[in-house]
């Protein structure tokens, strides 16, 4: 049988300035893709342009650092919808 699960503190309780807060991980993504598949025709598209982005996370609960994700995205052009779609960033988000 299964007990109650361990406490573990938060390491940053206590902490009231930004600067004494542990600097952030950073974690890279990267979602540049030469061609992929249109959302809307499902034709093969060619990439358009590409760029990097950085996004913010709350962190790891266990170790208290803020997570940096930064993401090599891509932006694609259909030539049958003539519309312009980025990736979709799903996997991402936990």
């Amino acid at each position: 049988m299964y007990g109650p699960g361990r406490y573990e503190p938060d390491p940053t309780e206590g902490i009231t300035t930004v600067k004494d807060l542990p600097a952030p991980q950073l974690v890279a993504y990267h979602r540049d893709h030469k061609q992929t598949a249109c959302p809307r025709c499902s034709h093969l598209a060619s990439r358009h342009k590409s760029g990097q982005r950085l996004l913010h996370d709350l962190g790891d609960l266990c170790t208290g650092h803020p997570i940096d994700l930064l993401v090599a995205y891509s932006s694609h052009y259909c030539d049958r919808c003539k519309k312009h779609f980025n990736r979709h960033y799903q996997d991402l988000i936990r």
